[in-house]
């Protein structure tokens, strides 16, 4: 049993997709990254009340991340998929797949183009 997995794990499906020009999670909703993330630091600083209403795209103990995808550890010990070296968040006022209302928020928050 303990073998298995490492066969698989090239096969692995990325965490988000390209749609009308941005990066969208496996739910078709819109991906986003925080200025205030540090590229490649692996962790986040939108914890806590921040991430109500910014959820973190979550990454599960099993993911592999393949490049140009990686995971980063939160300070609660979850586990976040990262684009580029920059945690991916998802936002609270996004309804329904296509909404971009989070771009541009406070100027700290953005889109994520390919």
């Amino acid at each position: 049993m303990l073998g298995c997995a490492a066969g698989v794990a090239g096969a692995a499906e990325p965490p988000a997709k390209l749609a009308d020009g941005v990066l969208v999670g496996p739910n078709g909703k819109t991906l986003y990254t925080f200025d205030k993330d540090a590229p490649n630091s692996g962790k986040s600083t939108c914890n806590g009340p921040c991430a109500s209403v910014w959820p973190p795209l979550a990454a599960g103990r099993a993911d592999q991340p393949a490049a140009p995808y990686s995971i980063v550890t939160r300070d609660d010990g979850t586990k976040q998929w990262a684009y580029k070296g920059k945690p991916l968040y998802f936002y609270q006022a996004d309804q329904k797949p296509g909404d971009r209302s989070g771009d541009k928020v406070s100027d700290v928050w953005h889109v994520v183009k390919e």
